[in-house]
């Protein structure tokens, strides 16, 4: 491979969150809409009726601080418990609240899902080189880790299976089954795992490459220098000419 211009840090970590706060912008709006056409608010609605209900129902409150939770009685305590077992009991109630969450990851999976395709595949094939419109404007673009340039290939697994699936959708799943309560500990040490080996790959790694350009086997570097070839074989005789024309100037 030719010498490596690699982008700078800070070029990076610009384009990286004009790119971040478009495809959360994008996201948002398909969710919205995914929101509306799906019906969420009413079940959310229906939710937060049972929970009043049952609320009103026992005199108490179901969500409070454990603070709060230790200063009641042990009679408040078992009257508080009772209320919530109701409100488990009621099936219409458990029915809501399960389709809260499983519409909820069906919201954010293909809000997510559609916003990255669109921003870091679809975009990149028309502007070429990789580059999203943060790429574009910092001065940033992709290649094959050999000097080569990127396939549509590498493009969708970098932007699909690195982005979306693993530093996006593992994350997000995580968070999600935490607000609802459906898992503890494991969740958050994933989590930190997965944080833990960006970082790791960012600061180890020669070419500075994140997941997603691991399992792509690509490398950002700055586009005005660096050179970036069509194919191996073009790479190959670009390194014959330029130690051809080394040898013939030693000669002298």
């Amino acid at each position: 491979m030719t010498d490596l211009q690699k982008a700078s840090f800070s070029k990076r970590i610009s384009a990286f969150l004009f790119d971040a706060i478009m495809v959360v912008t994008i996201a948002v709006a398909i969710g919205a809409l995914l929101s509306w056409v799906l019906g969420y608010d009413g079940y959310m609605t229906t939710w937060n009726d049972k929970i009043e209900y049952y609320e009103t129902e026992y005199g108490v409150k179901f969500d409070i601080t454990e603070e709060e939770y230790n200063k009641l009685t042990d009679a408040e305590k078992e009257h508080r418990q009772k209320g919530i077992e109701a409100l488990g009991s009621d099936e219409e109630a458990v029915r809501a609240y399960m389709m809260m969450f499983s519409l909820a990851l069906v919201i954010i999976t293909f809000g997510l899902l559609l916003a990255i395709l669109v921003w870091d595949f679809i975009i990149p094939l028309k502007l070429k080189e990789g580059r999203t419109l943060g790429k574009k404007i910092f001065g940033l673009a992709l290649m094959r880790t050999d000097g080569v340039r990127i396939t549509t290939f590498s493009l969708f697994v970098r932007a699909i299976l690195g982005k979306f699936t693993v530093e996006t959708m593992i994350p997000v799943l995580i968070i999600m089954m935490l607000f609802f309560e459906q898992i503890g500990i494991v969740g958050i040490l994933v989590l930190l795992g997965v944080f833990l080996l960006q970082c790791i790959l960012l600061i180890s790694t020669h070419t500075r490459s994140a997941i997603h350009d691991v399992f792509a086997v690509t490398v950002v570097v700055d586009y005005h220098s660096q050179k970036i070839f069509d194919s191996v074989e073009d790479m190959i005789a670009y390194k014959k000419r330029i130690h051809a024309e080394q040898a013939a100037k030693k000669e002298y």
